[in-house]
């Protein structure tokens, strides 16, 4: 293995691969003298800039540089240089090749597959989250007890639905934006096709009435999504939600996994404890999944605004159209108003963490991030809570923050089946959807194997791109097939959070 890594031609800095004397594994050193003032170059683009002189071969991080990032811009210079690339944005329809590609999924009668069918109990308001508990742990004690003998082996010859509730702190005392939000995440939530049968349990007196945010979902499958009101049952309202959580059980059994192209495959892409090898190995293997997939018909979505600051312009330079583009813009901007808004610089973003694992400045964080979308067109942004529409393939954006669960909440709830997570650092957590991990270094993957599913730390070990795509595309496969649970599920960790942005009453 090489001592260290130039990444880009251009670059002034280098990455130390391995520990050298004052540097760090994954950690920057100046190739050359650096004077103060002058742009830090990295990954072939600027990520900051030098506060005083940094002499070659010295440790480059946040003592010595600080971001260049300030408040909104116009973006002018990329609209040019998109405009002059536009031919080259739009997706090759040749390119497709969904027949060639197939996972096992369950459909849906509504057009969309689930890689899960599980059994959600989803509280409307926070109130009775100890009721959906009670509700999902007699419905699993009854229904382990009630099967006979031969039922539970006919059971056992086909995939078992999992019973989850989902736990929150909302549904009340909401106003504005964040009550809007609660409903269209919930909503996301119910019709999401990872779940086999969905009980949706309100109070009767909350903000989300049950019978108003059931508008939301359409005309919904009635077999599948069911509602439960606490102050309108008489009697005890647990065991009226098991009986019907049992229901669901036996309904869901009816839903057999069966071949569906990549096309009907919705993935979101999100990295967190980022370190200085995550826009070397496990990033780019997103990438250049993402690039496969959207070959296929099938779909990535990336979202981290504000780890796209510093990096957005790369994004925009990709747009399949001016209408695209001016939702880049507007989703980069909004955010920075936000930032603004509540009086925070728009460039305040690397954790501890990322700084401890040689990550200096929003930009690098950035332009690192987002080598997760790979090099397909964007075509396509979202907002926050914006589910999908049927057609929907390639690569699109989502309005979400950078914060773990509540990013990788809106993936799922945007009507991703599965989220692919990189780590440098490690984590445990999963959202409400299958939650891969993929480590950025084998250190990580050896230390922490409750945690990780993949290692993309074997590119530092001279493995090609080519060949590890090969090996993980067949393993995200596998997961979303059933054939694989990933090592959150294993431990049984499915959470979610939803974005808040103004006063609780």
């Amino acid at each position: 293995m090489k001592d260290f890594l130039q990444i880009n031609p251009a670059d002034t800095v280098a990455v130390a691969l391995q520990d050298l004397p004052g540097i760090p594994a994954g950690h920057k050193f100046a190739l050359r003298d650096i004077v103060a003032g002058e742009d830090v170059i990295k990954y072939g683009n600027p990520i900051g800039h030098a506060i005083r002189d940094i002499r070659k071969g010295e440790l480059v991080d946040h003592h010595n540089i600080a971001t260049s990032l300030s408040g909104t811009l116009d973006y002018e210079e990329v609209k040019n240089e998109r405009m002059k690339n536009e031919k080259s944005n739009s997706p090759d329809s040749s390119l497709f090749t969904s027949s060639l590609f197939t996972f096992e999924g369950y459909p849906r009668p509504d057009g969309q597959v689930g890689i899960r069918n599980d059994i959600w109990v989803i509280p409307t308001v926070g109130c009775v989250n100890g009721i959906c508990r009670q509700i999902v742990e007699k419905a699993k004690e009854q229904l382990s007890s009630f099967n006979s003998p031969l039922e539970l082996a006919r059971l056992t010859l086909q995939e078992l639905s999992t019973i989850l509730h989902f736990p929150h702190n909302y549904g009340c005392s909401q106003l504005g934006d964040d009550h809007e939000n609660t409903r269209l995440i919930l909503r996301d939530m119910v019709l999401h096709p990872n779940a086999g049968g969905v009980l949706v349990v309100g109070l009767g007196c909350e903000n989300n009435q049950p019978r108003e945010f059931e508008k939301l979902l359409g005309d919904y499958d009635r077999k599948r999504i069911r509602f439960l009101i606490s102050q309108e049952v008489e009697g005890d309202e647990v065991e009226v939600g098991v009986k019907i959580v049992k229901e669901l059980y036996e309904q869901a059994q009816t839903f057999k996994r069966v071949p569906a192209p990549l096309s009907k495959l919705r993935v979101g892409l999100k990295c967190g404890g980022s370190d200085g090898f995550s826009g070397i190995t496990a990033n780019p293997l997103l990438g250049a999944f993402s690039d496969w997939l959207c070959a296929q018909g099938g779909t990535t979505i990336l979202t981290e605004v504000p780890e796209m600051f510093g990096a957005e312009h790369l994004l925009m330079r990709r747009t399949i159209s001016d209408d695209v583009l001016q939702d880049t813009i507007r989703l980069i901007n909004d955010f920075k108003e936000y930032y603004i808004s509540h009086g925070q610089p728009v460039g305040e973003n690397p954790s501890p963490g990322n700084k401890a694992g040689g990550i200096s400045t929003l930009e690098e964080k950035a332009l690192g991030c987002t080598q997760k979308s790979g090099t397909s067109p964007v075509c396509g942004v979202l907002a926050y809570g914006e589910r999908l529409s049927s057609n929907s393939s390639g690569l699109h954006l989502l309005s979400a923050p950078g914060n773990d669960l509540v990013a990788s909440t809106a993936l799922a709830a945007a009507g991703c089946q599965l989220v692919l997570f990189t780590t440098g650092r490690g984590t445990p957590f999963s959202t409400f959807v299958p939650t891969l991990k993929v480590s950025t270094n084998n250190d990580l993957a050896r230390r922490k194997p409750q945690w990780i599913d993949f290692n993309a730390g074997v590119l530092l070990d001279d493995v090609l791109m080519d060949e590890l795509l090969q090996r993980f595309s067949a393993y995200v496969i596998d997961v979303a097939s059933g054939r694989t649970r990933t090592t959150a599920e294993q431990h049984g960790n499915a959470e979610f959070a939803i974005f808040k942005t103004g006063v609780t009453l």
